[in-house]
C-alpha cells in the first residue's frame, strides 16, 4: 500500500498532467486528507467517501481521503493504486466543471449508484 506522502505526491502529478482549464474557478484546490469518512448509506462499515467536490461559501475545492483509499485499495500495487487515484480526482473534477456549466449528470449517476449499492445490501442490515 502508498503511504500518505506517496499518496500526495501521485496525486500532485495526476492534478499536473491535467489541461489547467479544467480547474478553472477551483479556488480551493485539492487537499488530501489522512482520515476516511464513512458514507451515511453505508450497511455494514463498507461503503467509504474517497473524494468530495466542495462548493460552499469558502469557494469551490476537492477533498480526497486517503483513509478511505487505503480501506478500499490497501492490496492494490503502486500502478494500481495511481491508476484509482486518478479516477477518483477525474470524477471530483468533474464534479466542478458539471456545477459550473448548471449540469448534474454526475450527481445523478452516484445517486443512482447508491441506490443499486442499497438495493444490493436490502434486507442484509
Amino acid at each position: 500500500m502508498i503511504t500518505f506522502d506517496e499518496c500526495g505526491e501521485m496525486l500532485d502529478e495526476i492534478a499536473d498532467s491535467l489541461p489547467y482549464e479544467l480547474y478553472r474557478e477551483l479556488n480551493g484546490g485539492i487537499t488530501l486528507h489522512p482520515e476516511s469518512r464513512l458514507h451515511p448509506c453505508a450497511v455494514n462499515n463498507d461503503l467509504y467517501i474517497l473524494g468530495v467536490y466542495v462548493h460552499d461559501n469558502l469557494g469551490r475545492y476537492i477533498n480526497i481521503y486517503y483513509g478511505s483509499f487505503v480501506k478500499v485499495f490497501r492490496n492494490k500495487s503502486k500502478e494500481e493504486s495511481y491508476n484509482e487515484l486518478r479516477k477518483i480526482l477525474l470524477h471530483e473534477i468533474r464534479h466542478h466543471n458539471e456545477f459550473l456549466a448548471g449540469v448534474n449528470d454526475l450527481v445523478l449517476y452516484d445517486e443512482n449508484q447508491i441506490n443499486t449499492y442499497l438495493q444490493k445490501h436490502q434486507g442484509k442490515r
